[in-house]
């Protein structure tokens, strides 16, 4: 640069395309340029280019640094991010050459963890939406052209989700239509005053279309500088040798940064100095707006390039809520498919399951707690996670490991190989273990089970001891000389006349509460009585003890009560889920029953000193665990749990078993009336939380797991999911409270039975009376008639005729009756006849 006059300028440059793959190449056309007289040199790469500086710092020459694209922008949003406590963000941008730089410009001076593409295509849609951990923000950085096709293809490839995470960076002066918007986003852009200012227009005019923002930028730049040198008042124009440069411009330098520093101070000024980078920047008016669909368009921020972000007054924004992936795996009664009321499982706007359950209501809770949201994910590969061949894990651990997932929330138990890998969180379930469900046995009912009690030839002896007892009691009574029958005189008072017929009635009502009555009087006969009333005593005591014994054990009558005896019998067959931490249990225990055996006889071999101490009859270990293991291979693993528990429901008779989680096992036999637990609960465990291993999100969650346990949160839900009172609607959900109709309904049977045959003595008794007494009446009648007919008269025909038709019917002969006889009536009385033949003239 030369100076012409005071006034006017004449500035010559040139313009070095730098190619960093032939750097020597681009230095020596520098070095060719410089050579001719330079006043200073304008670095507008995307980063500084070493070899230029170096020149600068040995010649003097002063070097600007400025940047042309959208790197201030750029910068200016990762403001914005950490005060949103941003941990990560997605940028995508127009070119390649963009994403250089905005890496560089965020390296080392941001602390989002960044992921820079080119563009959106359905590639990097695919691509993006499997980056795991998910980015929190995304950012699309472009003109408006860019940015409304970009966000378009984000929409369609259904990656715009949650609100507040899609942000807009405009590096042109035009406005997106808010229309496109689908949830609330933040837009950033500089202010539309700026374009007026570099294409030196007024304040007030409209930006043109076509606005090359940069070169207008390159030229205020250029202007810029040259009129600093301007105000240094002399020619400051050097030749360069690059292969001997000498400091000739180093105080010239100087006094160009201090005038450049004055500058600053007037903010009125297009561009401003920064000393850190050594370079001239656009001093923009950065604006940021929210738009939501409800509100619309709306200013929150608006700050300088060279000045912090800070909201404008009385602008509060809403709080963002992290977003994790949770990483579950169904399970009963831990995570469940979501069912709709016509029983089709329920689907997302993703088409994945909705789930319900222990798990989801405590991350539900947890969430609440910690003010996050959340998506649910299921392993692709696996269940909860084992060690593969290679090392590696799938199902939810392998998920925490690759960053699939963020928080584990299942029926996860804490192993020490596990903690190995990922980090666990405070217990959530304190004890689970292993249980043995069987099927209830199916008793057999009947009415009359209380005749079981004793056996056939018992009762057959009591009938026996009845009869015989009734009858030696009327033999006795009618034999003894001191019996009521036989010594009158001794009881003046009416006495019981112990006939047959009344003797087995003693006898059998002497098993009743009231007693048989009045006892015969004759010693005999009462020695007798004595012994057959302890005999019904003892009788009726060894029936009600053994009847209460025989339906309580028939209640508490289980095939086996614990896994022991389960291992020892060959009739219950058992089996466990294929490849869970059940069977792998059995398989661990079998293996290290080998390994003791294997310890144990070598030691008995090889024992150098008194083999005496280790002769024993039997191996001193029981080997339960192999015999288990061999008949549940016998059986057959079943690929789940509903697979084992309706194998267990189909065998009525209670031969079959399933082991399994304990608390699946609890939870499901709140729900099938058929089933019962077995035993006591072994290999107790615990469950909890998991994170991936040294992320921050474990402390959180230990502190809000702690702060539920305390408002007894985690107690209520066991309860509303482990529901005993569920059982009462069970049909023999009283049997612990007595005994049930079925067992005594035979009792109520004979009673019945003995009162109809009671109503068909009655019917039987009064039919015979009234039949008895129609023929006593027509006996009388013949005999009035007999009565009243004189010896010589005759009677008429028809009188005749009946009489003799009574008497054929009674084939007996009637006594004539004469004047003056008597005759005894039914009624015991004795009446006096006076019969008066019938004048016949």
């Amino acid at each position: 640069m030369t100076e012409d006059n005071e006034q006017d300028l004449l500035i010559s440059d040139e313009v070095i395309q730098l190619d960093r793959e032939n750097a020597d190449e681009s230095y020596n056309k520098l070095c060719a340029f410089v050579s001719k007289g330079v006043s200073a040199i304008i670095d507008l790469s995307w980063s500084p280019w070493e070899m230029a500086e170096q020149l600068s710092e040995t010649a003097g020459v002063p070097i600007i640094h400025s940047l042309l694209g959208a790197q201030q922008l750029v910068s200016a949003f990762d403001s914005y991010l950490d005060s949103r406590n941003a941990t990560d963000a997605a940028y995508l941008v127009e070119s390649e050459s963009d994403v250089d730089r905005i890496l560089y410009e965020l390296l080392g001076r941001s602390h989002v963890r960044v992921w820079v593409h080119a563009g959106l295509t359905r590639e990097s849609a695919k691509a993006l939406r499997n980056m795991r951990p998910e980015p929190n923000f995304y950012v699309i950085v472009g003109d408006e052209e860019f940015v409304v096709t970009t966000y378009k293809r984000a929409v369609k490839e259904k990656l715009v989700k949650r609100k507040y995470r899609w942000n807009i960076l405009l590096t042109d002066y035009k406005t997106v239509d808010p229309s496109m918007l689908v949830l609330p986003t933040f837009i950033l852009q500089s202010d539309f005053g700026e374009c007026c200012k570099l294409a030196g227009l007024k304040e007030d005019c409209i930006c043109p279309s076509n606005m090359q923002r940069q070169q207008f930028l390159l030229k205020n730049i250029i202007q810029y500088t040259s009129e600093a040198f301007l105000k240094l008042g002399s020619n400051h124009v050097v030749n360069i040798d690059c292969e001997n440069p000498q400091n000739e411009m180093n105080v010239t330098r100087d006094k160009l940064y201090q005038i450049f520093e004055e500058d600053n101070a007037k903010n009125d000024s297009l561009l401003f100095w920064d000393e850190e980078r050594s370079g001239l920047f656009l001093r923009s008016n950065f604006i940021l707006s929210t738009y939501k669909p409800e509100s619309g368009m709306e200013r929150v921020a608006s700050w300088l390039a060279n000045e912090k972000y800070e909201l404008l007054p009385g602008v509060e924004l809403e709080p963002l809520r992290n977003f994790f992936r949770v990483g579950t795996s169904p399970a009963i009664p831990w995570t469940l498919v979501k069912y709709s009321e016509t029983g089709e499982p329920m689907l997302t706007e993703d088409g994945q399951p909705v789930y319900e359950g222990y798990c989801i209501e405590l991350i539900n809770k947890i969430a609440e707690e910690l003010g996050f949201d959340y998506e649910i994910v299921t392993p692709k590969i696996g269940t909860f996670g084992r060690r593969l061949p290679n090392g590696s894990w799938d199902g939810i651990i392998g998920d925490l490991m690759t960053g699939e997932t963020d928080i584990a929330v299942a029926a996860l138990t804490m192993t020490a190989e596990r903690e190995e890998v990922v980090d666990f969180v405070a217990p959530y379930f304190e004890q689970t273990g292993i249980l043995i469900v069987i099927r209830k046995p199916i008793r057999k009912t009947s009415l009359f089970k209380f005749m079981t009690v004793l056996r056939t030839e018992v009762w057959l002896s009591i009938v026996a001891a009845l009869l015989l007892t009734g009858f030696m009691i009327w033999l006795l009574e009618k034999y003894s000389p001191y019996s009521a029958r036989n010594n009158p005189g001794a009881y003046p008072y009416p006495t019981r006349e112990f006939t047959l017929k009344e003797s087995f009635w003693f006898a059998l009502t002497s098993f009743t509460p009231q007693g048989g009555g009045e006892a015969p009087k004759a010693l005999s006969g009462r020695t007798l009585v004595a012994a057959y009333w302890l005999f019904v005593v003892l009788m009726l005591a060894t029936f009600t003890a053994n009847l209460a014994a025989f339906l309580t054990v028939e209640r508490m009558q289980t095939p086996v009560s614990s896994l022991e005896q389960l291992a020892r019998q060959s009739r219950i067959n058992y089996t466990v889920v294929e490849g869970s931490t059940v069977h792998q249990y059995f398989i661990n225990m079998k293996f290290a029953e080998d390994t003791l055996y294997r310890v144990w006889k070598e030691i008995t071999l090889n024992a150098t000193s008194d083999q005496s101490q280790y002769r024993v009859w039997d191996y001193p270990i029981r080997e339960q665990y192999g015999h288990i293991l061999l008949a549940i291979n016998a059986s057959g693993p079943v690929p789940d749990a509903k697979a084992g528990f309706q194998q267990v429901d189909e065998h009525t008779e209670a031969d079959f078993a399933f082991i399994h989680d304990s608390a699946e096992i609890r939870y499901e036999i709140t729900r099938n009336c058929n089933l019962t637990e077995v035993g006591e609960v072994f290999a107790e465990q615990p469950y909890a939380l998991a994170v991936a291993s040294g992320s921050r999100l474990q402390e959180e969650l230990s502190r809000a797991l702690l702060d539920l346990q305390k408002e007894r949160f985690l107690e209520q839900l066991s309860a509303k999911y482990w529901n005993e009172s569920a059982r009462q609607a069970c049909p023999d959900s009283d049997e612990s409270e007595g005994i049930t109709l079925e067992s005594l309904g035979g009792v109520f049977i004979a009673t019945l039975f003995g009162l109809g045959l009671a109503m068909l003595t009655l019917a039987w008794e009064v039919f015979y009376y009234k039949r008895k007494e129609k023929n006593k009446a027509k006996e009388t009648t013949v005999k009035t008639i007999e009565a009243f007919q004189p010896k010589k008269t005759k009677l008429p025909k028809k009188m005749a005729e009946r009489v003799a038709k009574l008497r054929n019917r009674k084939k007996s002969a009637v006594k004539p009756v004469t004047i003056g006889d008597t005759f005894k009536p039914a009624d015991g009385g004795v009446s006096f006849i006076n019969v008066y033949p019938k004048y016949n003239p």
